[in-house]
């Protein structure tokens, strides 16, 4: 009893930050119909400035940091984006009226990061003044490329497997016409018509005539997964671009005057505009999410609290094993539990044109970033420090 109360004051007390009064601002002001907008290029802006901090922090944490110790974090990353993916494909995608590649696509969404969430738990860890590798900011790249490549092979496969059953049943529908053509005719015969026309197209079919996609043993088109163009593309998306960019800088140069002097000092209120920014979107993205149905908002409900607690219960195995300290393990949680916003909607529309971007760009924005940031950050540090005393 006394563990739930330590726990359930801890959580309130985080529910009252300011940077995630800015969030619920943001909503009230789009629920009240307020005009007030914000140019895409200043929401641009400050997401790269807020990356690029992040990402100079945690290169010049790497140079100096012992790599063996990165290596099981990294490894419950890559465990953790892939997870999701496979959670979504087989829970989401079973649920009444949800069509599998969307389902498949919103696993990779959320098993993808947010960079503005792993922001925000940065900022909270620090105001707290929670410990926590700066290198935690690298694991980013770690869980985030590798469910947007599971989710677009997942997809991929499905789909070939979908191409390949409709086309057996083209092919017995051609066998049952081709029979019914041999039977005898009203005038004692055979007819044969039928019969000829099924051969020439089987036979047109085995001597590949007239071009067309490579077949599989099974007469269906395959068509080989392309991993490298996935991964290209998910580096080239202008959030892990500005993270990979501030990562490669803090290894390879000394940018610490620059850094104290320009990056951190306004990067609490960067990201408050940023806050706002998102609880605007999150507000103006309900009505697409009513347009999917309530499957999806109760998986947008669900996925970040599963993901985050799977993130949670793995740090803790790497703080017992490597000493993985408690704000290392929040923000193992907190990526886990973010859903891109900003890489990884162009790359899945991209790789899964099929998918329904409402679907899952709409449970993200409108529900799932809210909840791993209002919720999910909050939940995270309360816990690390019941458990592992990390204040």
């Amino acid at each position: 009893m006394d563990f739930l109360s330590e726990f359930l004051t801890l959580f309130i007390g985080k529910l009252q930050s300011p940077t995630l009064g800015f969030l619920v601002g943001g909503m009230v002001v789009a629920a009240l119909g307020s005009r007030l907008t914000i140019p895409d290029a200043i929401y641009k802006f400050i997401v790269f400035m807020l990356l690029l901090k992040v990402g100079l922090s945690g290169g010049v944490a790497i140079r100096e940091a012992n790599l063996a110790e990165m290596l099981l974090p990294a490894v419950f990353a890559v465990a953790i984006g892939i997870a999701a993916v496979f959670i979504a494909r087989y829970t989401l995608a079973q649920l009444p009226g949800i069509k599998t590649l969307d389902a498949i696509a919103t696993g990779g969404l959320f098993g993808a990061v947010s960079g503005s969430t792993l922001a925000a738990g940065i900022t909270m860890l620090e105001a707290e003044g929670m410990p926590y590798e700066a290198w935690s900011a690298a694991l980013y790249p770690f869980m985030d490329i590798p469910a947007l490549v599971m989710a677009i092979v997942l997809a991929s496969i499905y789909a070939s497997k979908q191409k390949r059953e409709k086309y057996l049943k083209n092919e017995e529908s051609l066998r049952k016409e081709e029979y019914r053509g041999m039977q005898p005719a009203a005038a004692g015969g055979y007819s044969t018509v039928d019969s000829r026309s099924a051969t020439s197209r089987h036979s047109g079919e085995a001597s590949g005539s007239g071009g067309g996609a490579a077949r599989t043993s099974g007469g269906a088109p395959s068509k080989r997964v392309e991993i490298w163009p996935i991964v290209k593309e998910s580096l080239q998306g202008s959030a892990l671009s500005a993270l990979l960019l501030g990562l490669a800088l803090g290894i390879l140069t000394r940018p610490d005057s620059v850094y104290e002097g320009f990056y951190n000092p306004p990067f609490r209120g960067l990201l408050s505009i940023l806050m706002l920014i998102m609880g605007m979107e999150a507000w103006s993205r309900l009505g697409e999410l009513r347009k999917v149905g309530q499957w999806y908002a109760l998986y947008a409900v669900a996925a970040p609290l599963i993901h985050g607690f799977m993130g949670f219960g793995l740090g803790w195995i790497a703080h017992l094993i490597t000493g993985f300290s408690p704000g290392g393990v929040v923000l193992l949680s907190v990526i886990a539990a973010s859903s891109s916003d900003i890489s990884g909607p162009p790359t899945l529309r991209a790789g899964i044109p099929k998918a329904n971007p409402s679907a899952y760009i709409g449970a993200s924005t409108a529900v799932g970033t809210p909840i791993a940031l209002a919720v999910g950050i909050p939940l995270f540090i309360g816990l690390a420090q019941t458990l592992m005393g990390g204040s």
